[in-house]
């Protein structure tokens, strides 16, 4: 059979060509539709929205049976005045006590006249640059480019006194390196012998300072010696024309070279001086030339001291100089840029970052008002005043029971865990629910606050009570209530949704898509449609936020497009072929195809976690028939 086959192969060569071509044909694009795909990606999108923002928490409990609720302190003070008594009627409002709120109006003060400033701040920068303000600024900058000339001046003008030093110091430095060289070098007190080194041995026999002193001296003059002939050198062939460079270079050689002569005189003055003294301790007579030695470094000595100042003082004058020519010029670059931006008027990110301070006082000024309320302890409702708990001028803190209120009002507890009662404080407002009466909503305000926590299995409640607003007398004592305390609320801000807040290295962002309607809020888009080819990355400033929304505070604007959820799909093809290899010489010849598409989707959120799904490709490839 096998035979027959290969046969039948060999007597059909371009046949069996053909065929072994078309199936690697078929391999190859069934292997590349496989792998091909399309992928996609979708964002949901949602308008930035200006609203109101409500924060709140949620407990339970149940309606009171007592009517007696206790009256706390909400800041730490000294009671001045209480305004009622024991048994004394009160009605809703009424001032009970009042604590020494001088520190919290002062704080209300700064706070108005912090904010009155920013406003300030902004109506200079939104009014246009009138004559007078530009004349100004130009005169400003004509005034620092007046100063940069004056700079460049007195710098041209220290190289020029600084050459005049260099040249004084010259005229004394040369006889200065003379005499040392015959002090040091010459044999006036010994024959064959260097005055140093007569000095030395002498010394030496009473002291053996002395040839530490003559060592010192011998390195001393070698450095000072090279130091001079090069530097006498260099200001030989400088000039006052000269580059400011090598005139520089040149003073600061000068002053270097100077003090190593300095030092010179001071280690030989040292070892004559020792020799003078060791030769007098022993009633011994030290020879006359010692006396002109030691006169001569005293004059030696002088002559450098004043130049050493007077070189190292035009070295700062250079060095003061040239600062002054710097801060010329950095100046005018101010200027001018001042004077440009008269011109351009208020820059867009001034103007937002002002509005952003104006809102910041005025929030600080909010809150300075209601810490200044705190101080005025009032009657939450209508009742009698059972207890008083304090004194005047007695000292409280927040949460001190000041007096004890009896009340025909009614009144809830409810019980919430410790990170909501954080949130809680006397005064909020409260919408009360009842399981017992449908339809029924009730307003109120928190009145009390649990000081101390109740522990029940590792967990920490804290009791509220909650005064009603009104009365109904479908409400009985003991029933099931549902309250929801808000702790804060901000109208007409800029709202997001949370799912579009995301944040990096710290900073919160969000993904705005340019160019769309706010009418597409909710819609879905493909990137593909997206006018700039893809969303783009806005650093943004938040504020308050509950569950669902989060306030903007800067980086957008009402009517912005912003990214909630973006998924990714992408689909790959599968074919499935038949054909007649025998068609291709004038036979029949079919194909079919089919297309079989497979969907993988994944869908990125807030924490970028990812879930996808996938199909399967079929490729199939048919015999042709009498092969």
């Amino acid at each position: 059979m096998f035979k027959k086959i290969l046969k039948a192969a060999l007597s059909h060569k371009i046949i069996s060509a053909i065929v072994i071509i078309l199936v690697a044909v078929g391999i190859y694009y069934g292997y590349k539709s496989l792998k091909e795909g399309t992928n996609q990606t979708t964002y949901v999108l949602a308008a930035v929205e200006k609203g109101m923002l409500i924060k709140s928490v949620s407990g339970s409990g149940q309606v009171s049976a007592s009517n007696q609720v206790d009256i706390k302190a909400k800041a730490s003070a000294d009671i001045t005045y209480l305004g009622v008594s024991v048994g004394q009627e009160v009605k809703t409002g009424t001032l009970l006590a009042q604590m020494d709120s001088k520190d919290a109006q002062n704080a209300v003060r700064d706070a108005q006249a912090s904010l009155e400033n920013a406003k300030l701040s902004m109506e200079k920068l939104q009014q246009s640059s009138d004559v007078l303000s530009l004349l100004q600024a130009q005169n400003s900058l004509a005034q620092a480019e007046e100063s940069k000339k004056n700079a460049q001046y007195s710098l041209e003008k220290s190289y020029d006194d600084g050459f005049n030093t260099v040249s004084s110091a010259f005229l004394e430095l040369p006889s200065i390196m003379a005499g040392l060289t015959d002090i040091i070098l010459d044999n006036d007190l010994s024959i064959g012998q260097q005055n140093l080194d007569f000095y030395a041995d002498v010394t030496y026999i009473f002291n053996e300072k002395a040839i530490q002193y003559r060592d010192q001296t011998y390195n001393s003059y070698n450095i000072s010696r090279a130091a001079y002939d090069k530097n006498f050198a260099d200001y030989k062939s400088t000039s006052r024309f000269s580059d400011e460079n090598t005139t520089e270079f040149l003073i600061n050689e000068t002053y270097n070279t100077t003090k190593e002569i300095a030092e010179t005189i001071k280690n030989i003055n040292n070892l004559i001086q020792l020799y003078k003294d060791e030769l007098t301790q022993k009633d011994m007579n030290p020879l006359a030339m010692t006396e002109t030695h030691l006169s001569n470094l005293s004059s030696y000595t002088q002559k450098v001291n004043n130049q050493i100042s007077s070189l190292l003082s035009i070295k700062n004058t250079i060095q003061n100089s040239k600062q002054t020519l710097v801060s010329a010029e950095r100046t005018i670059a101010e200027r001018i840029q001042s004077l440009a931006n008269l011109r351009e008027g208020p820059d867009d990110i001034d103007v937002r970052t002002q509005q952003l301070t104006i809102q910041q006082r005025e929030d600080a000024l909010l809150k300075a008002k209601k810490n200044l309320v705190d101080y005025s302890v009032r009657a939450p409702f209508d009742g009698v005043i059972a207890n008083i708990n304090v004194k005047k001028w007695d000292s409280v803190n927040s949460g001190t029971i000041i007096a004890t209120l009896i009340t025909k009002q009614q009144i809830a507890e409810i019980s919430l865990n410790e990170v909501d009662a954080a949130n809680v404080k006397v005064g909020q407002k409260t919408t009360l629910t009842f399981d017992a009466v449908e339809d029924l909503s009730i307003s109120g305000q928190v009145v009390e606050i649990d000081t101390l926590g109740i522990v029940s299995q590792g967990v920490v409640s804290y009791n509220v009570t909650i005064g009603f607003d009104t009365q109904d007398e479908r409400i009985k004592p003991g029933m099931s209530v549902s309250a929801s305390i808000i702790n804060d609320a901000k109208l007409d801000v800029l709202l997001v949704p949370n799912s579009a807040i995301k944040t990096s290295s710290g900073a919160s962002y969000v993904q705005v898509i340019n160019g769309l309607d706010s009418q597409t809020s909710g819609a879905s888009i493909l990137q593909s449609a997206i006018p700039s080819g893809s969303p783009n990355q806005v650093i943004v400033q938040t504020g308050l936020s509950n569950d669902t929304s989060t306030e903007i505070s800067s980086g957008l604007k009402e009517g912005d497009m912003v990214v909630t959820k973006t998924t990714t799909t992408s689909a790959s093809k599968s074919s499935s072929s038949s054909f007649n290899l025998f068609g291709l010489f004038g036979g029949s010849q079919s194909r079919q195809t089919s297309s079989s598409q497979t969907t993988k989707s994944s869908t990125s959120n807030s924490s970028g976690a990812t879930q996808s799904s996938g199909g399967s490709v079929n490729v199939e490839m048919r015999t042709p028939p009498g092969f």
